[in-house]
């Protein structure tokens, strides 16, 4: 990723504090070595990647395979499905490691997970004897996405990451200060700025032309109409779906695309989705002291170049002393070096938050 909007500097990536085995994670590993599964969970499928138990720099190289998006993992009354998520993640993971070298050892498996935080308690009690026995790991690692995204991207760094994608979150980490977390409040109740969120105010205002009020858009009318068909039928299409998020974050694009264009409504709200992306990241760098932070910007949303653009404007004026970070790789890796760390380690470099970040011992489940 590239920044852009000079207010806002850019560091170069710094090395991170735990150092690279010899080799790289394209190096095979030899019989008998640990592997490690990392696991991201996000509101649009589900990703696996199993690599040697080596510090990955990046992920080119690494086996991964991507749950189609259409395997959603929905969220009941105890959180976020842990059966659902097991349907689909232990086949993945038989198929990542049938071609292992013999006597390859699992050593640890790390799970990020959207929501993770504040619905994660049936992911807790679920996940660990399952995959203990599907991979024989001796420590399991749960993460919420934010701080995959954080490792992820900046590794043992202190430093801010917000994570867009059809949620959004932005984490701030300073040691002594351990994790500092603003919104990722899911969809009803925050977001702001995220692809669903952005996805919603564009159909709203697609709404608002086909009704005739003010405030609506009929490019995006028209964009609308093109993705989802009629819009009388929007609602019964959205509203019943356990995936209603990942939908209206599908329209995200058409959003920037409209702004790209020229449609007023549609640059007005991506603006607002920056300022709001922009209000997360500086109060999570203020609530873990960072006055300076190293910045990360993470997760599919940034690809939406109308929406970088008006996010690193934002934090040219609300953060202006923040370094703009290229991260080194997206929330997978950091699932990926969470197990590497839990492996080889009795400690992480990272303050443990459960349910924010925990690491349990899966030995004779």
């Amino acid at each position: 990723e590239t920044a852009a909007a000079p207010p806002v500097g850019r560091a170069a990536a710094l090395p991170t504090a735990v150092p690279a085995a010899a080799g790289s994670a394209r190096a095979p590993a030899p019989a008998g070595e640990d592997w490690v599964v990392g696991v991201d969970v996000g509101g649009s499928g589900i990703r696996v990647a199993v690599a040697p138990g080596r510090w990955p720099e990046e992920l080119a190289g690494v086996r991964t395979v991507e749950v189609p998006a259409p395997a959603r993992v929905s969220a009941g009354a105890g959180g976020l499905d842990a059966t659902a998520l097991l349907d689909r993640l232990l086949p993945a993971l038989r198929g990542l490691t049938a071609g292992l070298p013999a006597g390859a050892r699992i050593g640890a498996v790390a799970v990020g997970a959207t929501g993770m935080a504040l619905l994660g308690r049936d992911l807790a009690e679920r996940l660990p004897e399952p995959l203990a026995r599907a991979t024989g790991a001796r420590r399991l690692v749960l993460a919420g996405d934010a701080i995959t995204a954080h490792v992820g991207a900046l590794g043992t760094d202190s430093g801010v990451t917000v994570a867009g994608g059809t949620g959004l979150v932005a984490i701030g980490y300073r040691p002594g200060a351990g994790w500092r977390r603003a919104d990722g409040w899911g969809q009803l109740l925050g977001d702001w700025g995220s692809g669903g969120w952005l996805g919603r105010a564009g159909l709203e205002a697609a709404l608002r032309a086909y009704d005739g009020r003010t405030g609506g858009s009929p490019r995006l009318l028209a964009a609308a109409e093109r993705r989802y068909g009629p819009v009388a039928g929007l609602p019964a299409a959205l509203q019943p779906r356990p995936d209603r998020a990942a939908r209206l974050a599908a329209f995200s694009p058409d959003v920037a695309a409209a702004a790209e264009e020229g449609c007023p409504v549609a640059a007005g709200l991506i603006g607002c989705a920056g300022e709001e992306i922009a209000a997360s990241a500086t109060a999570a760098a203020g609530s873990a002291g960072l006055s300076a932070p190293d910045l990360a910007l993470t997760g599919g949303l940034f690809r939406l170049a109308p929406l970088r653009r008006a996010t690193v404007d934002a934090l040219a004026v609300r953060l202006p002393a923040a370094r703009l970070r290229t991260p080194d790789g997206p929330p997978l890796l950091g699932a990926l070096r969470l197990a590497v760390t839990a492996a080889a380690a009795p400690d992480l470099p990272w303050p443990l938050h459960p349910p924010l970040l925990d690491v349990l011992d899966t030995a004779g489940r």
